[in-house]
């Protein structure tokens, strides 16, 4: 079945005005975070978005998402209660259906071929069940993104069994439990900052919220791995996590240099190089 709906987190503390910060896309365009992520959400084939909020912030995003408040709904996170409950929050704007889950401090970059959003809404449609976009990430990143362990579906270059999530893992966890056969030393199988989520997933974060607060969803995660199949599917492509030391840096470098004026960007690199030597 088609995937129409998508949901947007954007209420962490952390979180909250990286979706509202300028970035020049690949095109030479000065948009706001929030508007490139809903330009690629919506000419992937998303119909209507889901962003959930903090209080108080509805203004400052309605003027973000500029030319699609038509197809934006605010939901309102009362309380910092965690990355599981602001997904939880979308419950009743996604019903039954599995939907796309991105994250409000991330943006993607594939200047090759097709989008990220693209592509894994393209995997979505081969599968059935929730599935994970995943890319190769260095071990020195392990402490910003969730992780998984498995073994590659036979057959597929791309998709993954997943066996295990976990939450920012050490290295040395990392070593012992999450190996996927076929990656170099060092680098694992992080997620990538979007998901498709199934009605399963969401029982699953209403029970695990019922027992704890302000919990990450890759601990529900983790749990749809131990007691149905759960796959990831890797991307081609970039993503640019804002939270990141540098991340709204690297996100307008990464844009530049994927697009018309790479040159001119190149030359004023080297140029700052020299001047700080």
């Amino acid at each position: 079945m088609k995937i129409t709906k998508a949901v947007i987190t954007a209420a962490g503390p952390d979180q909250t005005h990286l979706p509202l910060q300028t970035i020049v896309s690949s095109t030479g365009e000065a948009k706001s975070m929030l508007a490139l992520l809903l330009d690629d959400a919506f000419s992937s084939g998303i119909e209507s978005v889901a962003i959930v909020i903090a209080p108080g912030m509805e203004d400052d995003y309605s003027s973000a998402v500029e030319s699609h408040l038509d197809q934006v709904t605010f939901i309102v996170q009362s309380a910092p209660d965690g990355f599981a409950h602001a997904v939880f929050c979308a419950n009743d704007f996604v019903g039954q259906e599995r939907f796309l889950l991105l994250l409000g401090d991330h943006i993607y970059l594939n200047p090759t071929g097709p989008s990220c959003v693209s592509q894994l809404l393209g995997a979505a449609e081969r599968t059935e069940g929730a599935l994970s976009a995943v890319q190769p990430t260095h071990e020195s990143q392990l402490p910003y993104y969730g992780t998984i362990g498995g073994k590659r579906v036979s057959g597929s270059d791309a998709f993954i069994e997943i066996s295990i999530a976990l939450e920012k893992p050490t290295p040395t966890v990392a070593e012992q439990e999450l190996i996927i056969p076929g990656l170099r030393s060092g680098k694992y199988l992080c997620y990538f900052g979007m998901h498709i989520i199934t009605p399963s997933i969401m029982e699953q974060v209403k029970m695990d919220l019922s027992q704890t607060e302000k919990l990450p969803l890759t601990l529900s995660l983790n749990a749809i791995a131990q007691s149905e199949r759960y796959l990831a599917v890797q991307i081609q492509g970039h993503r640019y996590n804002l939270g990141e030391p540098y991340g709204l840096l690297r996100a307008n470098l990464g844009m530049a240099l994927a697009g018309p004026d790479r040159d001119e960007v190149m030359t004023s690199i080297i140029e700052l190089i020299g001047l700080t030597k």
